[in-house]
């Protein structure tokens, strides 16, 4: 028995291969349910990942990882005592510690979403031109003002069930952090941000997302919102 066995970790995994079995592996020395949604794939992450002991979950094409996440959820939430889920980036950036303490905060009833921010604490370590995005990202989001977010696109989110039951990601693509921003700056759920640290490494550098792509997402959640009036 595990004090973490109703914790449900979901990994969505697109060409993970290099790095995904350490990841995972880590990950449930203290997390033993996890769920790793391979995204159509074209590298051998599946097969790394049948070695570890996760669920598996494998879209026949690649979808996008706001697809993946909502796979992922959907398979956590169908499982026997499963109370809480953390969404959790494949490629070695989030930390377990950070979500012992996320975890901890909705154990106290404390909130009903708990976000990761890098910006609580300043640490030097998010790469300039990825702090430059995602501050401006924050700062001209209404939906993130609304929630008084500092960083509103962290892949690092731990949700109890109410709140994970009424999530829906429809955005397939990377837009889909915003979207999950909008639903709960709608949804009468109490969410709070917490500080954690984010593990930049050359590998998870190359994976990261450029200012261009920081402008379609929110491009993409601007024209959602405007359809919606």
């Amino acid at each position: 028995m595990s004090d973490y066995d109703d914790v449900w970790l979901v990994i969505p995994a697109y060409n993970e291969g290099t790095v995904i079995a350490d990841v995972v592996e880590n990950a449930r020395k203290v997390f033993p349910n996890i769920v790793v949604v391979d995204d159509g794939s074209t590298d051998n992450s599946s097969e790394h990942i049948l070695t570890t002991g996760a669920h598996l979950v494998r879209h026949p094409v690649n979808l996008g990882q706001g697809a993946a996440l909502q796979t992922g959820l959907a398979y956590a939430l169908r499982q026997p005592g499963a109370a809480y889920f953390a969404t959790f980036d494949a490629d070695g950036q989030h930390q377990t510690p950070d979500v012992e303490k996320m975890v901890a905060l909705l154990r106290a009833d404390q909130a009903d979403v708990v976000l990761g921010s890098r910006f609580i604490e300043q640490t030097g370590q998010v790469p300039w031109i990825k702090r430059v995005v995602l501050r401006t990202a924050a700062t001209i989001s209404p939906t993130a003002r609304k929630l008084n977010l500092t960083d509103s696109h962290n892949g690092l989110r731990v949700l109890n069930r109410k709140a994970a039951a009424k999530l829906r990601i429809t955005m397939n693509g990377m837009a889909h952090a915003s979207e999950i921003v909008a639903f709960l700056a709608s949804a009468d759920l109490r969410v709070t941000e917490v500080p954690v640290d984010i593990l930049y490494t050359e590998y998870s550098r190359s994976k990261g997302q450029s200012l261009i792509n920081g402008v379609n997402i929110l491009f993409d959640i601007s024209l959602r919102e405007r359809a919606r009036k």
